[in-house]
């Protein structure tokens, strides 16, 4: 039978989520813990790759398996042996055919941001310190040119390997709860480096260096030169991916 895993992890110590040759992966620590809870080599497959010192709160991988252990069970024999920066959230069962990331999905990310004099030395491995004021409405304002089907070329680095750079994004929006932002945004999809190099730019409109309609003239322009520095990882949560097709 077919598991699929929810998975949280902090990021800091890992080369992203899939397994690399330059260091270690979280999938590498869920193969091992996988294969050592049922006594044969466990292969996963993963959603997203998420790269080195991105977080996650929901990426989701599958394994195949013969077991009578209960699929809801697996999370908590799983958490015993893995490590206290990688926790499995959910397991349960799908389909024999459910593919993690060739089916249609809806992903969710955050990109957190402490704006204040002082960086905090609690949440320095899960966001970013800005020194400079940013002004939260004229990212939302910027956020807004985002939202429908574009070509989002602009917004990727060089090397991705989509066989298309469109993209529907569904919700785009940035909040602030005192001296924290949180830019949030959900879509069917996302290039590489994509989410970063937007709040690059968000960063750059939020500080006064360019208007809100900056954004607009980006995503038309579809060139990488013109959009903000990739953001560093640092700040980069992967919230939830939805699977609409099965639920």
């Amino acid at each position: 039978m077919r598991i699929r895993l929810r998975i949280a992890y902090d990021g800091t110590e890992y080369v992203g989520f899939q397994s690399q040759t330059n260091g270690v992966a979280v999938q590498d620590v869920l193969n091992a813990a996988l294969s050592d809870l049922f006594q044969r080599e466990v292969r996963t497959l993963g959603a997203s790759r998420t790269d080195t010192g991105v977080h996650a709160e929901g990426n989701v991988a599958v394994f195949d398996v013969d077991t009578r252990i209960e699929p809801s069970k697996i999370a908590f024999a799983l958490n015993a042996r893995l490590p206290e920066d990688i926790r499995i959230v959910g397991s349960d069962r799908v389909p024999d055919d459910f593919h993690p990331r060739f089916q249609n999905t809806v992903k969710t990310y955050e990109y957190r941001i402490l704006n204040r004099a002082h960086a905090d030395p609690l949440t320095r491995r899960t966001e970013i310190h800005y020194y400079y004021h940013l002004d939260e409405n004229a990212m939302n304002a910027a956020c807004s040119y985002l939202l429908g089907e574009h070509d989002f070329r602009a917004f990727c680095s060089a090397g991705f390997s989509s066989k298309t750079t469109v993209r529907t994004i569904y919700q785009a929006s940035v909040t602030r709860t005192g001296d924290r932002l949180v830019f949030s945004i959900t879509g069917s999809g996302f290039l590489y480096n994509m989410v970063r190099i937007i709040a690059g730019t968000l960063i750059e409109i939020g500080s006064g260096k360019y208007p809100p309609g900056r954004m607009e003239e980006i995503l038309k322009s579809c060139d990488r030169k013109m959009a903000g520095p990739t953001a560093v990882a640092r700040g980069l949560v992967l919230m939830e991916i939805r699977y609409p097709d099965y639920e």
